[in-house]
């Protein structure tokens, strides 16, 4: 049976349980523990949820004019914000991350996304949690999938002598999709590391042969698993300290100083998710006249201060070669802003990873903003989503490609988003490759332009995309010889507006170009 045949037909069977301020379910066998290296590495997911405006957040200088035409009402002025590449530069809320990126700690991808991008939180929020195709609804997470194929022994054969500890946290009230296989959860969500309490146990009940009985028997083993993993959290948190101070009234830093006391405490738990709303910025972003303050500004430097304050905290506590985080939002904002000093739901988007072992730097091209920009245009993807997911998995976790490809996505194309760091040899230093020419002409463009290009001995994919961020079309999709390219792409039957050409290579270079049917 195929793999998205299979993942269709997987069931959910979710169980979380509440008492006091733990919220339960059963979890299972160490995060991707049959592929991964025998190390200690931890991975720090940041959900930025309701969709971050990328282009307030990492500002394209190259197309800062063009963006300030279309942004009027909430541009931030150029000198406020914070330059790091002579092509970019952060919010000015982001001093602490831009602090991070200096040192080589942080790194961004450009117009990360995914084809056909679906504008409704919940539906877009559920794909980047299963890692799904747009018109796919799988009941799994794309990291519940994966245990769920390894550990058949879920969930009575675990906590285990040898994996004593939960192997997914969330830090807040429940449990996260990303992490739901098909017999349930294996995340488990903490209010307060600090007050974990312990589920009332039972014994006897139904008979073990009627469905009712087995259930039965289900809840009582995991209520002793899940009394067995908060003893252990407990105890992690009792030893666990911090060493530097976190900013005050910032849930995001709170959050992040209970992960760093776990894992300083000896927890082994891989994966923490942590979370922070209020990104659905439609109305009040930024104050008119003031626009490098608002809402947005406000959690952005939630977020930066947390960030810089966590990594800070690790390197003094000699664990930052062991932690890679990663954020990532729902979708990005559309490029012209509206008249409530606002943005409406986009597209894509930059993500960040942050690390001592991250690239550093910035991969992909500014996002292309045309002063005509229409009023529903998003910015465009360059990056899948999932190539990221199973890039991080390949280079932090040691996960092959092929596994990477069952697990992710068919045509899983590496990105190179790590680098060598003392914590490990098995990272290699990939080299950083530049992104291919690709030019579109006429454009404007009536019927039909001319794309030219420029390859390796290797495969090339052109897909050309709508403004909404749909894909309409592969127009080529195979193995091309070393040198220059042309290729036409026709457009008869579709409308006059904007579209977007999308060229994507081996090794990771991809790159879109904007064009317009008059």
């Amino acid at each position: 049976m195929k793999r998205r045949s299979f993942l269709r037909k997987a069931s959910l069977l979710p169980l979380p349980l509440i008492l006091n301020q733990f919220k339960l379910s059963a979890l299972s066998q160490p995060f991707l523990a049959g592929e991964m290296n025998d190390d200690d590495r931890v991975l720090v997911l940041l959900q930025l949820n309701g969709g971050n405006d990328g282009l307030n957040t990492l500002i394209p200088l190259d197309q800062y004019d063009n963006l300030a035409a279309v942004r009027s009402n909430i541009i931030i002025p150029q000198g406020d914000l914070l330059q790091v590449e002579d092509t970019a530069a952060f919010h000015p809320a982001m001093s602490g991350i831009r602090s991070l990126y200096d040192e080589g700690k942080v790194a961004v991808l450009q117009g990360v996304g995914y084809p056909q991008q679906n504008r409704s939180h919940f539906r877009s929020t559920d794909i980047w949690n299963t890692a799904s195709d747009a018109d796919t609804v799988l009941t799994t997470g794309w990291l519940g999938r994966h245990l769920d194929a390894r550990y058949p022994g879920f969930p009575g054969d675990y906590p285990s002598v040898e994996e004593p500890s939960p192997f997914a946290i969330v830090m807040g009230n429940s449990v996260s999709e990303t992490c739901q296989g098909t017999s349930g959860n294996f995340s488990i969500a903490i209010a307060d590391i600090d007050n974990v309490g312990q589920l009332p146990s039972f014994d006897g009940g139904a008979d073990l042969n009627t469905p009712y009985g087995r259930e039965l028997d289900w809840l009582r083993i995991t209520i002793a698993q899940s009394n067995e993993y908060a003893t252990g959290i407990s105890e992690a948190a009792e030893m666990g300290n911090t060493m530097v101070p976190y900013p005050e009234n910032n849930e995001v830093a709170a959050k992040l100083q209970s992960v760093a006391r776990l894992i300083s405490g000896g927890l082994r738990t891989k994966v923490y998710i942590v979370e922070l709303g209020g990104f659905d910025t439609h109305a009040d972003q930024s104050v008119a006249g003031e626009t490098g303050t608002g809402v947005h500004a406000n959690l952005l430097r939630t977020l930066s201060e947390a960030v810089a304050a966590f990594q800070a905290d690790l390197q003094a506590l000699g664990l930052e070669e062991r932690v890679l985080g990663m954020t990532f939002s729902e979708f990005g904002r559309r490029i012209r802003s509206n008249a409530s000093q606002g943005t409406d739901h986009g597209d894509a988007a930059p993500l960040f990873l942050f690390g001592s072992c991250v690239s550093g730097g910035i991969t992909g091209e500014s996002p292309e903003i045309d002063p005509a920009v229409g009023v529903q245009e998003g910015v465009a993807m360059q990056y899948d989503f999932r190539n990221v997911y199973g890039s991080v998995l390949m280079d932090w976790f040691g996960v092959s490609e092929e596994a990477v490809g069952e697990l992710l996505l068919d045509d899983f194309s590496y990105v190179p988003v790590l680098a060598a760091c003392n914590a490990t040899t098995s990272i290699g230093a990939r080299p950083q490759v530049q992104s291919p020419d690709l030019t579109a002409a006429p454009n404007p463009f009536r019927e039909s332009f001319t794309v030219s290009f420029v390859t390796g001995n290797e495969r090339a994919r052109l897909a050309l995309f709508n403004a909404m961020g749909q894909q309409l079309r592969v127009v080529s999709d195979r193995s091309f010889s070393a040198g220059a390219h042309q290729l036409n792409v026709e457009t008869h039957g579709l409308p006059a507006g904007a579209y977007y050409i999308h060229l994507t290579l081996s090794g990771g270079r991809r790159i879109t170009r904007r064009v317009v049917k008059q």
